[in-house]
């Protein structure tokens, strides 16, 4: 008897992708999850082997060494082992023979050559079965990405898509991303990404024999998404100018993306900013099995000098001044991933942030993660992975300070302890809600519990005594005036801004100051991109009286300088007689215009649906090189790309367009429109697809 009798392989597809939650993967190879049973049925062409005569052998690559775990080979046997790779028959006859093959719980990752040999002392090679694919479970106790919670598995492993939160702390917006994690070949390319990670190529067989490890794979996927030290996926870029490539806000979904990446050869595709690394690296960790969600932080501080403080700097006219090497970016977006963290102890097991977007190396490489939440939280900086980095995010201090340019003097205004790290938030488990997790990264602003922990960890980080001017926690007094400006009514691209600033004095005394007002138009992450307003105004305030100034910015004003981020940065600096200066400062998000979606009659698996998108153009002129970008997951194979006539003043378009659902239920339908007026509109649609 030799392996050559071998006829027949029976996968029992259906039987184990539904047992092991893999049967959405779009593949034609085998993937089941660690430390689960998956059963095949082998038929012979002659007499079938005896059962302990068969022995199974398991390889993860081409060059497998046994000291690495990376080929295992077992008999089948009467018992299947927790511990180990193990195989017992559960069926026979004549010529066929079924057996049971399992992992165990703490099993490397990727994809697993299946091959077979008999005791029969042939000298032949051994008989290839096939290939798998083996992942990570969360369904399984003994993993380490156990998540107990059905629901939330289905929301951080199983869906196929997701909000990103975005705007401002005073206006808090949304729109949809595609993950498309069970999409063809988005598997495939996955797992091609840890193969290409500069980690591998350092230390092949230690990278290999790591990927049991969710820290390592969560870690070395957070660098692959970026490009910058590797022939990562994504180059990002916030210039505001992308010639050779997307706007990154035209990006819906990762698919297409990652699509693009593998076909031009692995070079990286063009461009990328936080939400798109984000929305990547969640698809990547949830087709590898790892629960993982975004994250949007808005006043995300960027923390590059190890401070614990941001400091901000302005001219006496109130423009806002690029000038420290800090920032605060209006949200930021990473991820957070579900594992435990033998390394720290139980205590930090569960949510871990990792973040994708490039913007400081550790240990020499853009990578960032995986920090535990609750050591964030604790103020535990001193553990791994980058810690006092996300911990900066979420609760440095804010110094605000104004810079005269001509006698290079400098003058602090003010320390803030509230306002960086506001509103993060996530979508809600099974709806398209919002949910506020800050109190997860920190305890309620302002209280004792919290500077406490502030302080625990600027000691950890020697920063007490420390002389650096930013670091002295001096606490300077504001005067005895606030102001706030408030929004008269919804800016909206295309229309006027309207705001209002209000002035209060706090004093039984009369105050006057001078009121130095500016606007400009800005990126998401803080950047002026060009001034489009500016007024002073002298103010007398009576005892506690209050004053309003009116404000308009108007659409020819701001109209040629609005990135696609839609936002601007309003200021005033209130010059004080007698007392000092404070600064008053908000974001404005200007509204785009809505698109209307709807699927024209029942959608059906394998039927053609048609689809109307509506436009309205708002302004008084027309709006041409009009565009529409449509993807979903299961709906459309491909991205389409859709060229529309131009839309006079005030009236509307309809573009049609068809698709062909290839699964039954609740799937997601993006749509992006563009056009010379508007860039990237936004909107998506819930489609139920019927059997």
């Amino acid at each position: 008897m030799t392996a050559e009798t071998l006829a027949n392989v029976d996968w029992k597809w259906d039987e184990n992708t539904v047992a092991h939650h893999t049967d959405r993967y779009n593949t034609k190879e085998l993937v089941v999850r660690r430390g689960q049973p998956f059963v095949l049925t082998l038929t012979f062409s002659r007499t079938k082997p005896l059962g302990n005569n068969l022995t199974l052998i398991a390889e993860t690559d081409a060059n497998p060494d046994l000291q690495a775990k990376t080929r295992m080979a077992f008999a089948v046997s009467n018992t299947l082992s927790s511990s180990s790779w193990s195989a017992v028959q559960t069926s026979t006859d004549a010529r066929s023979v079924s057996v049971s093959i399992s992992s165990p719980p703490n099993a490397i990752v990727g994809r697993y050559k299946l091959s077979m040999t008999t005791s029969s002392g042939s000298s032949r090679p051994d008989r290839s079965l096939g290939t798998v694919v083996l992942l990570f479970n969360p369904w399984l106790a003994e993993d380490d990405v156990f998540m107990p919670n059905d629901a939330e598995r289905e929301e951080y492993v199983l869906s196929e898509f997701g909000l990103v939160f975005s705007g401002s702390a005073d206006h808090i917006s949304n729109f949809g991303w595609d993950y498309g994690q069970f999409q063809e070949d988005i598997l495939n390319i996955c797992l091609t990404m840890l193969d290409r990670s500069r980690s591998c190529k350092q230390d092949p067989q230690g990278d290999l024999a790591r990927r049991n490890d969710p820290k390592h794979v969560s870690r070395v996927l957070s660098a692959m998404v970026n490009s910058n030290d590797d022939s990562g996926v994504l180059k990002g870029n916030w210039s505001g100018k992308y010639r050779g490539g997307q706007n990154p806000s035209s990006w819906t979904g990762s698919v297409d993306l990652l699509r693009k990446w593998k076909a031009s050869e692995f070079r990286a595709v063009k461009f990328g900013q936080c939400w798109v690394f984000a929305g990547v690296l969640t698809t990547v960790l949830r087709c590898m099995g790892v629960p993982t969600r975004m994250i949007s932080n808005f006043n995300s501080a960027h923390d590059e000098d190890r401070t614990l403080t941001v400091d901000e700097y302005y001219d006496p006219s109130g423009n806002y001044l690029t000038m420290g090497i800090d920032s605060i970016w209006n949200y930021h977006v990473w991820n957070e991933s579900w594992f435990v963290r033998p390394d720290l102890g139980s205590a930090y097991d569960g949510w871990q942030i990792l973040d994708a977007t490039p913007q400081e190396r550790s240990t020499g490489i853009f990578q960032c993660g995986p920090a535990s939440v609750r050591a964030i939280k604790e103020g535990d900086v001193d553990l791994n992975y980058d810690s006092p980095f996300v911990f900066a995010e979420v609760n440095a201090d804010r110094i605000t300070w104004t810079y005269n340019p001509s006698t290079r003097e400098s003058k602090r205004l003010y320390t803030e302890t509230k306002s960086v790290g506001q509103f993060i938030s996530t979508k809600a488990v099974g709806s398209h809600t919002r949910m506020d997790i800050t109190n997860n990264y920190k305890y309620a602003e302002g209280s004792d519990k919290e500077r406490a922990v502030f302080e625990k960890a600027r000691s950890t980080l020697n920063l007490n005594t420390m002389r650096a001017t930013a670091v002295k926690m001096v606490r300077t007094p504001k005067p005895h005036v606030s102001g706030k400006f408030k929004v008269q009514r919804t800016p909206e691209v295309g229309k006027d801004v309207h705001l209002a600033l209000k002035l209060t004095n706090l004093a039984s005394e009369p105050k006057t100051l001078e009121a130095h007002m500016t606007a400009w138009t800005i990126v998401y992450m803080g950047k002026p991109i060009h001034e489009v307003w500016k007024n002073e105004q002298s103010v007398t305030l009576g005892p506690k009286e209050e004053k309003t100034l009116p404000i308009k910015i108007s659409y020819e004003e701001y109209q040629q300088y609005l990135t696609t981020d839609n936002m601007i940065h309003t200021t005033a600096l209130c010059q004080v007689e007698k007392e000092g200066d404070i600064l008053v400062d908000r974001v404005i998000t200007l509204e785009n215009p809505s698109l209307t979606i709807k699927v024209l009659g029942r959608a059906k698996v394998n039927e053609e649906a048609r689809v109307e998108v509506v436009f309205t153009n708002p302004l008084d002129q027309e709006v041409k090189d009009c565009v529409l970008l449509a993807e979903g997951s299961d709906l459309l194979v491909d991205k389409i790309k859709l060229d529309a006539p131009p839309v006079e003043a005030k009236r509307h378009t309809i573009i049609h367009f068809a698709l062909t659902p290839r699964k039954y239920g609740t799937k997601q339908l993006l749509i992006n429109f563009s056009c010379d007026r508007f860039q990237d509109i936004k909107a998506f649609q819930t489609v139920d697809v019927a059997k």
